[in-house]
């Protein structure tokens, strides 16, 4: 399910540069706390963890909780040394995951 993430990694670095990484997910964080209109609870929907893996390592990662806003957004630092690909993990609290991958080109 990658249209749910949206990532932003530049197409290409110098070697060693330090470059900005981007990406969110489309995702409503429900808390299990907030009622409907009916008065029905509207069930626990989170996103519990965040990866991201550079030529297989992981280079990123972050714990969510219930205090999350909808749609999250990350943005970090990653230093690059050769060409890759990067892999981003969203986890939800239910069992789903969601994916992309986005490459860089070292020059």
């Amino acid at each position: 399910m990658n249209e749910r993430v949206h990532v932003k990694v530049p197409r290409t670095a110098k070697q060693g540069e330090v470059i900005r990484v981007m990406t969110k997910l489309n995702h409503p964080m429900e808390s299990g706390w907030r009622r409907r209109q009916d008065g029905e609870i509207v069930p626990k929907d989170l996103i519990g963890e965040f990866s991201c893996e550079f030529g297989g390592a992981e280079v990123f990662k972050a714990e969510f909780d219930s205090g999350t806003s909808g749609n999250p957004y990350l943005s970090f630092f990653v230093r690059v040394n050769n060409s890759g690909r990067f892999r981003f993990i969203w986890s939800g609290q239910n069992g789903e995951r969601y994916y992309k991958e986005a490459e860089i080109e070292v020059i």
